[in-house]
């Protein structure tokens, strides 16, 4: 048998980053990530494979990344997990003693089986998975119209990519606007409509009845009784938690169906960590559970997990998830943390918020710039950074990013309003309307009108 001190099940993002800062932080100690794929994809690049990138193989995490970091890698499957012995099987018959277990076992697409259509030819999920994923790519070749179920991240960005390839495609989503469970309504419009001008189709406020065909699919019926034409259709519903093996092996999970882990990423057992899609999840700000499932939050987990595999320290726990999504349509980027206004008014929260129209170079004549909206929603009490939304050019990311270290740190409206910053003509907004700092003077002017 072979034996490690700490064992990784899982080698996508969480557990990659997990055993790299584990190995940093205890040099002396032996790791080993197990794995079930040859190849590994980047999570957020897997929209781009289709057109952009071109191929699955421009995508691929390089092992290096492991082999310099002195951890060893092996393709197989566990299978079981012996917590009593510490103990883990393999698929290949193989058993690896651990003294510290990482689950990082991802999570895997929704497949709504109970709708009539969706075992047809031709109906696709968007997994993980170079395989499977590089027969889609095969496949959509030969396809020219094209439904999209879902208008979440996933849905918007690999239909904007299947639109650039020149096919008829239809996004479905059964909310009122596409991304609306992350942006407030007079945002996701805004990117509605630039989807929209990119040549989709977007249908919204109606759900599927069923996808239709024989056996293989030929429309996708709405249940207002409109069909649509499709020869290929990608459900781009959400996923799951894949803690199948954990609950198998006496773990528990929550409510949600994801693994139990405390501050410290551990799970009732203390020598056995869960991290990344496979792990619980709960809100910075409410301390509800939630359902996020992003690769930036899979990794703050994994850092927080492999700094306290074998020493906790209270200055380095995980708070809760302040979700920060970020995405693009063509040159006009979208990015969000913390909660929304409506979510902040279902939660109970007194709220005054703001926006801000600008732009993300100066002066505005330069080649390139790009117009920037920035939305803060804040508590009306105390003035605490809640949530924030940015529609902008390629800063945005990092304007969002800067906006969710503000809200992890509970700054205020004043703290914005006192920052310094640097400015530069080709890099950021002017200095005299940095849009983040005069969205705060509103929100600052509508406190001391008792707005």
């Amino acid at each position: 048998m072979k034996k490690t001190d700490v064992l990784v099940i899982g080698g996508s993002a969480a557990g990659i980053v997990a055993a790299t800062t584990g190995k940093s932080f205890y040099p002396d100690k032996d790791f080993i990530i197990v794995r079930k794929e040859k190849k590994i994809l980047v999570p957020c690049g897997i929209p781009y494979i289709f057109e952009t990138l071109g191929s699955s193989e421009k995508n691929l995490v390089p092992d290096a990344v492991l082999e310099n970091a002195g951890i060893e890698l092996k393709i197989d499957e566990i299978v079981d997990i012996d917590q009593e012995n510490k103990i883990c099987k393999t698929l290949k018959g193989d058993a690896i003693g651990f003294e510290k277990l990482v689950i990082a076992t991802g999570s895997t697409p929704k497949n709504p089986k109970w709708l009539k259509g969706s075992s047809l030819e031709n109906v696709f999920l968007i997994p993980k998975d170079k395989e499977y994923l590089d027969n889609l790519i095969s496949t959509i070749s030969d396809c020219e119209d094209i439904v999209v179920i879902g208008g979440g991240f996933i849905g918007v960005e690999v239909a904007d990519e299947l639109r650039k390839l020149g096919k008829k495609v239809t996004i479905i989503e059964v909310l009122p606007h596409i991304l609306s469970l992350a942006f407030d309504s007079e945002l996701a419009v805004k990117a509605e409509e630039i989807l929209e001008s990119r040549g989709v189709i977007i249908k919204t406020g109606d759900g599927v009845k069923e996808i239709t065909g024989n056996e293989k699919v030929q429309g996708v019926l709405l249940n207002n009784g409109e069909e649509i034409k499709a020869d290929l259709v990608i459900m781009a519903t959400g996923y799951h938690p894949n803690s199948t093996l954990a609950e198998k092996s006496g773990i528990k999970l929550n409510d949600m169906g994801f693994i139990k882990v405390n501050e410290y990423m551990r799970t009732e057992n203390l020598d056995i960590f869960a991290i990344g899609d496979c792990a619980e999840k709960f809100s910075f700000l409410t301390r509800t559970l939630k359902g996020v499932m992003l690769a930036s939050t899979a990794c703050a987990e994994a850092r927080i997990a492999g700094m306290n595999l074998f020493k906790l320290s209270t200055v380095r726990s995980f708070g809760g998830t302040i979700a920060i999504f970020s995405t693009a349509i063509g040159d006009t980027a979208f990015g969000v943390a913390g909660v929304t206004e409506s979510l902040a008014n279902e939660r109970g929260f007194e709220i005054i918020s703001g926006i801000f129209e600008g732009i993300d170079k100066h002066p505005g004549t330069l080649p390139g710039t790009h117009k920037q909206i920035v939305k803060l929603i804040v508590s009306k009490d105390s003035g605490v950074i809640l949530g924030g939304e940015v529609i902008g050019g390629q800063s945005t990311g990092e304007l969002t990013n800067l906006i969710g270290l503000a809200i992890q740190n509970r700054m205020t409206v004043n703290d914005i309003l006192t920052s310094q910053i640097g400015t530069h003509p080709f890099l950021t907004a002017p200095p005299t309307a940095y849009p983040l700092i005069k969205v705060a003077e509103i929100i600052a002017k509508k406190q001391r009108e008792g707005i």
